[in-house]
């Protein structure tokens, strides 16, 4: 579990909270409570996660780049300063159709 403590009460800078790496996906969870987290994420071109769900609603923030996410059997299209949310048991899946970071909001119901 994140250490969230550390992270509280901060300025960040977004650009630097996640740095894209040659082939790879990064992921800096800042915010791990019972009622959610907080993920940033950076993508390089190409990569992907795989079809998917997630037992609660999410919501993807695009920060930086283009990804496509295909949502049950619907595809988007996201760049920079746009998001989805995604429903709780939907599944979806995520590939950086050019290098990308966002933020994921994971929510939890009560």
């Amino acid at each position: 579990m994140t250490n969230t403590t550390e992270f509280l009460a901060q300025v960040f800078k977004i650009e630097e909270l996640v740095q894209y790496q040659a082939n790879a996906i990064v992921s800096k969870q800042i915010l791990k409570h019972n009622s959610g987290n907080l993920t940033f994420f950076a993508f390089d071109k190409d990569e992907a996660l795989s079809k998917h769900s997630a037992p609660y609603d999410a919501t993807v923030l695009i920060l930086d780049g283009k990804v496509e996410i295909t949502l049950g059997e619907k595809t988007h299209t996201l760049q920079k300063g746009e998001f989805i949310i995604m429903p709780a048991n939907i599944p979806h899946a995520l590939k950086a159709i050019e290098r990308f970071k966002m933020l994921l909001i994971l929510v939890r119901p009560n």
